[in-house]
């Protein structure tokens, strides 16, 4: 019998159990990462090796290529990372990512720990765990050696009525330094940002920019490089690198911290450091900060000036000449050559399932039931209004926050094959639609199913006339691939942007590099002109 009462109460019973569920699922999700941080440390160990993330397109002394051979990395972090490794009895295994991104790398497990030169910010200690401090830096000015610079305050003197330009790193402390000094809305100078230091180093050499502040370690191992700068005034801002590790991973942070306090009391960290002219009176601090066994500076030490104890702002270590024209060949082509083979790599793989995904939305969309039309319509318009880049981040970090993660190469793939698919959907929609109404009358009235005469009679005439533009959608995509280093993959464009910071050879790389992507591309343009005109003369 109809009961309205009692099936209100039973609507509302149905609510209430599906509440508790998904209250449930929240608290299970909210414990099982919880659980996994507890045990970090015990995963690192298992898998006896310590991922450490970093940018190498940062430059030294922090990470950059070996002169000699470009495949491998050094600089003193590199060294640093090696003896926390070491200590922990684990191997280093150094995963390249993107400067600013190495804390969403940490975040979704995709390393263990960043060591890059990140400050220690009570902004960055709120979102991750962070350790003690490695290494006390200072913020110095540089300008151009002949220009009219040579305070901080004739920056804000705006020489020749425009402000001044200055060059800094994105998203450092450098930054922050400057958009305070400049004020509100820029007031008195203007901030340039940079995913690398040398760039803007030499920026201010050829006079693009009237200035840069640099970390100390920067400025002094870049000196060599670049004789056409000079530091102003004593560096400036007090600040701390420090390791950071996932919120939560405190066990492991306590390791790691372990590991630098006995680094600084045996003399380790102090060796490496001296190894690139880095150790000064400021890292005397790092004795006082182990001894302690805990850091409590961070909140106060952020603006005090820091003194060279050998009264010299910049020192010479990258001593080494610059390399030019054959000799850029012989030291870079074939890492240039191997990281062309993984943009070759990318291309052919993501493109026929661009083709194949591409085909299906066309067909779903003008042949698939009306129901169909809207999602796919929205798909193409989706991909095609969002900029690759950010939806290749939102599948490697923000997916595994849902629990779906994807190695680096396979996100590669499948980004650039799901972007590329909404594009190849509107080329064969548009060659489907050119194929005469009457053709597909025909097909029925033989007594084809509409399946069986879109799969036999329409497309494979629709695919012959679409064929020139998909070979340029294939090109289009070889220089694409230059998107996925925001994945951590190092392809071509990647590898000539980390070869240009630590060389400054960057004509030459230039040259090299737009090279070997001409040899990509330019064979598929010569094929998609022989079919250009086979179909003509079939016609």
């Amino acid at each position: 019998m109809y009961d309205p009462h009692r099936l209100g109460l039973e609507a509302t019973r149905c609510r209430s159990l599906a509440a508790f569920r998904a209250l449930g699922v929240f608290l299970l999700l909210l414990f099982i990462p919880s659980q996994a941080r507890a045990e970090k440390l015990a995963e690192v160990r298992a898998r006896g090796a310590l991922r450490w993330c970093g940018d190498q397109e940062g430059g030294g002394p922090y990470i950059y290529p070996l002169e000699s051979d470009p495949s491998q990395v050094i600089g003193f972090e590199v060294e640093l990372a090696a003896k926390l490794a070491a200590y922990l009895s684990l191997e280093p295994q150094f995963i390249q990512g993107q400067w600013d991104k190495l804390g969403d790398l940490v975040r979704v497990q995709k390393c263990d720990v960043v060591l890059n030169g990140y400050e220690l910010t009570p902004e960055r200690s709120e979102a991750f765990e962070a350790s003690i401090p490695y290494y006390v830096y200072g913020l110095q000015l540089l300008v151009r050696a002949a220009g009219p610079v040579t305070t901080w305050a004739a920056l804000k003197s705006n020489p020749g009525g425009s402000k001044a330009k200055i060059g800094v790193l994105t998203g450092s402390a450098a930054g922050t330094k400057m958009a305070e000094f400049c004020g509100a809305d820029n007031a008195f100078c203007e901030l340039v940002a940079y995913d690398g230091g040398t760039d803007a180093l030499r920026e201010v050499e050829t006079g693009r920019l009237t200035a840069t502040l640099q970390d100390t370690p920067t400025a002094s191992f870049y000196a060599a490089r670049f004789p056409g700068l000079r530091p102003v005034d004593a560096p400036v801002g007090r600040g701390y690198y420090g390791l950071y590790v996932a919120k939560g991973e405190t066990v492991f942070r306590d390791a790691l911290n372990e590991a630098l306090i006995h680094l600084v009391r045996n003399g380790e960290l102090e060796a490496v450091l001296r190894r690139y002219r880095l150790w000064d009176a400021a890292q005397s601090e790092l004795r006082t900060i182990a001894e302690m066994g805990r850091f409590y500076g961070l909140e106060s030490a952020v603006r005090a000036p820091v003194e060279k104890s050998d009264g010299a702002a910049v020192g010479l270590v990258h001593t080494e000449a610059r390399k030019h024209g054959l000799q850029v060949f012989r030291a870079c082509g074939r890492i240039l050559l191997q990281s062309a083979g993984l943009t070759i790599l990318l291309a052919f793989l993501s493109f026929p399932l661009a083709m194949l995904l591409g085909l299906l939305v066309a067909v779903g969309r003008l042949y698939g039931p009306r129901w169909l039309r809207f999602p796919l319509a929205a798909y193409v318009e989706l991909l095609r209004g969002t900029p690759l880049m950010l939806q290749l981040y939102f599948m490697f970090f923000v997916l595994p926050e849902v629990g779906i993660s994807m190695p680096a190469f396979s996100t590669g793939v499948l980004g650039l094959a799901i972007n590329y698919s909404a594009y190849e959907s509107e080329i064969y929609r548009a060659g489907l639609q050119a194929i005469p109404a009457g053709q597909l009358e025909a097909a029925l009235s033989l007594g084809m199913s509409r399946a069986q005469a879109v799969r036999r009679i329409i497309v494979p005439q629709a695919f012959r006339m679409v064929i020139p533009p998909i070979v340029n959608d294939f090109i289009a995509l070889f220089k694409d691939t230059s998107v996925v280093s925001v994945v951590t993959l190092v392809e071509l464009t990647k590898r000539f942007s980390i070869l240009s910071m630590s060389t400054q050879a960057t004509l030459e790389l230039m040259v090299m590099t737009a090279a070997l992507y001409l040899l990509m591309s330019y064979p598929m343009a010569l094929l998609a002109q022989r079919l250009e005109r086979r179909l003509e003369a079939a016609s």
